[in-house]
């Protein structure tokens, strides 16, 4: 088969672990990775992976199947970064949902759905290490089953909510809370793209939380 993998960030920690992916299908399938929508040719499966452009008909219809992954129980979570937002709110849990691309964000049907448990004490490389293993777990199942897949319509029966795009300024630690308070906040932030800050006497300072855990 002919894959293609897009990824709009060549900075996104999931890179790596498609990359890896489309190594391993060497003598099997056809694997492209690319990062624009002007990069796509065509084959049999198109997978959007954090995609932040607009995928229309034009660009799935070059495919046999076009499928996103977001990491939430559609219809609830549609739009950005849903499992840091669920996450921040007390969740252990992510829903990992593999859908295929619809004329409306996130709308598509969906082929399956995958729940990953959270410690409440991971960080964002453990939590990123967790969910996009199961990504790839649902990229290989995508690929075993296809053609043999009927996707089932998401439930109208539940209202459907949107996340916001996340900001630096989401990443903001108040100085006058307790650690406590907002250790949430502190371990998913990734200190590389969106880290943790506080300012301070006319200053910014950003945090890089570590686990030292004697052994």
């Amino acid at each position: 088969m002919k894959i293609t993998l897009l990824c709009s960030d060549v900075t996104h920690p999931i890179n790596k672990y498609i990359e890896l992916w489309a190594q391993r299908q060497s003598g099997l399938h056809e694997v492209e990775i690319v990062q624009k929508k002007t990069q796509l040719i065509g084959g049999d499966i198109l997978f959007l992976i954090s995609c932040s452009e607009i995928i229309g008909a034009s660009d799935c219809n070059k495919f046999s199947s076009s499928l996103v992954l977001h990491a939430s129980d559609l219809p609830r979570g549609r739009g950005w970064s849903p499992h840091i937002w669920d996450l921040l709110e007390g969740a252990d849990f992510i829903t990992l949902s593999l859908l295929e691309a619809g004329d409306q964000v996130d709308s598509g049907s969906i082929w399956i759905k995958k729940k990953i448990p959270i410690p409440h004490h991971a960080l964002w490389s453990e939590i990123n290490d967790l969910l996009f293993n199961a990504e790839i777990e649902l990229i290989d199942y995508a690929v075993s089953n296809f053609g043999r897949i009927t996707g089932v319509p998401q439930d109208l029966g539940i209202p459907a909510t949107y996340r916001p795009k996340r900001t630096p300024q989401d990443s903001r630690l108040d100085i006058n809370k307790s650690i406590s308070d907002q250790f949430d906040l502190m371990r998913l932030s990734d200190p590389n793209r969106f880290p943790a800050y506080f300012e301070y006497l006319g200053h910014r300072y950003t945090l890089k939380l570590e686990k030292c855990d004697e052994q």
